[in-house]
């Protein structure tokens, strides 16, 4: 009783906090805006039954928005999917002992075997998974975003860009292949773009981590591009923002650009109907517009909030059908 009230007092704070942002910034008047904004409001008003929300609203707010903007048949995938995806992530955070976070991936290996046996365990993300199996998920992209969590719990630095772009693409990119197939597609040119934007997303996500990473004495940044510009790790975690700190930002801000850019270059060839998969390049330009305006100061007081016009600009680009 405790989750589920703790669940709708967070969608109505989400959709009061939308009302105020929404109706401050831009004027009422805009036939289409206001729908967007009823939309938004509506779907965050309507959560499917059974799923543990909390998990993807609270720790993925921008992929728990996109996921409400899909069509109604895919929404309910798409948000056990971005659930186990938390699931996953906050293992590392939430052990103390490497082996502990292995016994939890083990778990969720077998766990996904028995989802495909249709024996799931008693969790409620695994039985939500295996309520939505209809949309025939790869079992192979949910095991390899398993695996890679597993390898990230090593919790060293990546050693070069090339290192943190594998991860990425193990991570961000195999979970985006799944969405797709929620929306029943399979479509060669859907998948090199999913792959860019998969890319370009796990390298914003450890530049929007860097200073919550520092607070607590720890920097994933590449180490090749921290070495070339003269940044130790200890630059970060006293939150410099010396020229050569903000240098090291520069060029991994620029390589999700690029990845961004290859992504859009299919656009031409990828179905309309996989638009819906990618909508998370609007949180992408986002944090990279605003991180560029920071001058590359990736500890600027601006970087740590939210922007609340996100979920009408999701609106915005889910009714265009473009990414």
């Amino acid at each position: 009783m405790a989750a589920g009230i703790s669940i709708k007092q967070g969608l109505l704070s989400s959709k009061i906090s939308l009302h105020h942002a929404l109706h401050r910034k831009i004027s009422p008047n805009s036939v289409c805006i206001q729908r967007g904004i009823n939309v938004v409001k509506d779907t965050l008003n309507s959560p499917p039954p059974s799923l543990p929300l909390h998990l993807p609203r609270s720790r993925d707010y921008d992929g728990f928005v996109s996921s409400l903007l899909l069509p109604e048949e895919a929404r309910r995938s798409s948000l056990a999917l971005r659930a186990f995806n938390v699931e996953l992530a906050q293992v590392k955070d939430s052990v103390s002992q490497k082996t502990i976070g292995l016994m939890r991936m083990q778990f969720w290996k077998t766990a996904v075997e028995e989802i495909y046996r249709d024996d799931p365990p008693n969790q409620p993300v695994a039985a939500e998974l295996w309520r939505v199996r209809k949309h025939y998920l790869t079992k192979r992209w949910l095991l390899k975003i398993i695996t890679e969590r597993e390898k990230d719990l090593d919790d060293r630095a990546y050693r070069n860009l090339q290192e943190l772009e594998a991860y990425s693409e193990n991570t961000q990119s195999s979970l985006i292949y799944l969405l797709l197939e929620c929306l029943g597609l399979k479509n060669v040119h859907a998948d090199h773009a999913a792959s860019h934007i998969g890319k370009a997303q796990g390298i914003v996500t450890c530049l929007r981590a860097t200073p919550y990473h520092s607070r607590r004495r720890k920097v994933y940044l590449p180490m090749d591009i921290c070495m070339l510009h003269g940044a130790s790790q200890e630059d970060f975690i006293r939150g410099s923002r010396e020229p050569n700190v903000r240098d090291v930002v520069y060029d991994i801000a620029s390589q999700a650009h690029v990845h961004l850019q290859h992504a859009r270059s299919f656009s031409h060839n990828v179905p309309a109907a996989a638009t819906p998969a990618f909508l998370q390049t609007v949180v992408l330009e986002d944090y990279l517009q605003r991180v560029r305006k920071a001058d590359f100061d990736v500890f600027h007081p601006s970087l740590q909030n939210r922007n609340p016009l996100i979920p009408i600009q999701l609106y915005f680009r889910s009714w265009k059908k473009t990414y």
